[in-house]
């Protein structure tokens, strides 16, 4: 069901994204400012990270080979934009980006993922990001031909019987017979075109020709690891288990969304798309390694985290720079910029291994959030808290708004628990929000008074007797 705000306006012009080569770290620390609170120095060190490709790129060959990327360590407690600031940066600069859990891997031997899966992660998003681009370039070709396709199928050619064919004799002043079909058929084509684009043909069943994989269901495990071989089976055996064609009746509307899928996998050279998916992989690619404090410490030779060593001496070779067997071929590890980051509360990172310290020679510490940032975070970024939750009403036509001593009280509040119980940084504001709006959000629908506003006193009747009580205050927010 799709509901229209009232009074709809027209979505004004996306601001034009200036080009990735062209961004200073002045400007890129000013675009991570735009999501961002704070964090000046991380968004430093990142800003200047990310300008050194842009410089490795316009050097000679040999010397751009041996210009390494200087990895990140981020330091700083949970919930102060350590993966945002990772995150944004890579959607800014266009590089295929993942973000993994180092706890999630395990020593070779172990139950769990091996630590070259991550390489793996990333190619595959590169190519997806390059078929996508690929995708919007034939978009157009793709549409011309599916709605070619579609009016075929609402109005298939037919033959013309041998005494309209073009070698029968004209009758002198009568236009040929042939000429005078083909012009009716060409009318009635357009006809059913514009009603096409118009979308009156769009509940209209027609009968389509697709192609079905009939694949048995099968895995090989190996030493590879199954996400790496099972797929080339598959690919090898495909011929044998056939792309068999079937006849399908569906919509108009399903069928033009069939047809241009179809057209845009003719058009898209999936060869074309690995190779460069590999380059800007293997040149411009970021692996953020989360929660990289959890594999520190040295070994206690016993229990669940006896391989926790293990795990880091695995990573080691992936930052320092190896080639790694994919499905794609093989992926050097050498120009990947690696962006590792941990709350280190148990743990400091002289706990790491040497080799992987020497590693990541970049350290940036993330200072914890204060009430005046919580403030900011509320009401600055572009993707606000509060502007997220006035847009989520206003689909009911509610209108919310909130005062500046209310959006103060909650950044108080969010402080207070913080510092009562777990201190979670600024993902404690996603709670007590929730909890605040919460009969709001439930009464919205029915509610006839439609403008509401939030005032401190709002706030304090709503979340005061919870943050009083601790026990309560646990399992609430």
């Amino acid at each position: 069901m799709v509901i229209y705000l009232p009074g709809e306006q027209r979505e004004p012009e996306p601001e034009p994204q200036p080009s990735f080569d062209e961004l200073t770290p002045r400007e890129i620390v000013a675009e991570l400012d735009k999501y961002i609170v704070g964090q000046a120095a991380a968004k430093r060190a990142v800003a200047v990270a990310l300008r050194n490709r842009v410089r490795r790129q316009k050097l000679a060959p040999e010397l751009a080979e041996e210009i390494l990327p200087k990895n990140i360590l981020m330091i700083g407690p949970t919930g102060v934009g350590k993966t945002e600031i990772a995150r944004r940066l890579a959607r800014l600069a266009g590089c295929p980006f993942i973000k993994v859990e180092a706890s999630k891997y395990t020593e070779v031997g172990y139950v769990g993922r091996d630590v070259e899966s991550m390489v793996r992660d990333l190619v595959e998003t590169s190519i997806d990001m390059i078929r996508e681009e690929k995708l919007d370039e034939v978009a157009e070709r793709a549409d011309q031909t599916a709605e070619e396709r579609v009016l075929d199928l609402l109005l298939p050619p037919s033959p013309l019987p041998s005494s309209l064919t073009p070698d029968a004799p004209l009758t002198p002043g009568i236009a040929p017979a042939d000429t005078l079909r083909r012009e009716t058929s060409d009318r009635t084509r357009e006809k059913l075109r514009a009603q096409l684009r118009e979308g009156k043909l769009d509940q209209r069943m027609v009968e389509v020709e697709v192609r079905e994989r009939a694949m048995p269901s099968f895995e090989i495990i190996t030493n590879q690891g199954a996400e790496e071989m099972d797929v080339n089976v598959k690919d090898m055996l495909s011929g044998l288990f056939g792309q068999q064609k079937k006849k399908r009746k569906m919509t108009v509307a399903d069928a033009f969304e069939y047809l241009i899928q179809e057209e845009e996998n003719k058009l898209i050279d999936m060869d074309q798309v690995t190779r460069a998916a590999v380059e800007r992989a293997e040149q411009m690619g970021i692996i953020f390694i989360d929660e990289i404090d959890k594999v520190a410490g040295r070994e206690t030779g016993h229990g669940p985290d006896v391989s926790r060593e293990g795990v880091q001496r695995d990573i080691l070779p992936i930052v320092e720079g190896t080639t790694v067997n994919t499905r794609y071929g093989m992926i050097r590890t050498d120009h990947i910029l690696f962006i590792a980051a941990g709350a280190f509360h148990v743990t400091k990172p002289s706990d790491l291994i040497p080799e992987l310290q020497g590693r990541l020679p970049i350290r940036v510490e993330l200072s914890p959030l204060r009430e005046e940032d919580f403030v900011r975070i509320l009401t600055e970024p572009k993707n606000a808290l509060l502007k997220q939750y006035i847009a989520l009403l206003e689909t009911e036509g509610v209108k919310l708004s909130f005062t500046d001593d209310a959006v103060a009280a909650v950044a108080r509040f969010a402080v207070q628990v913080n510092e009562q119980t777990e201190n979670i940084g600024a993902r404690r504001l996603h709670t007590i929000l929730e909890r605040l709006l919460d009969e709001i959000s439930f009464e919205a629908p029915e509610l006839k008074k439609k403008n509401v506003k939030v005032d401190g006193a709002y706030v304090s009747k709503q979340l005061a007797e919870i943050v009083k009580n601790q026990d309560l205050s646990r399992y609430i927010l």
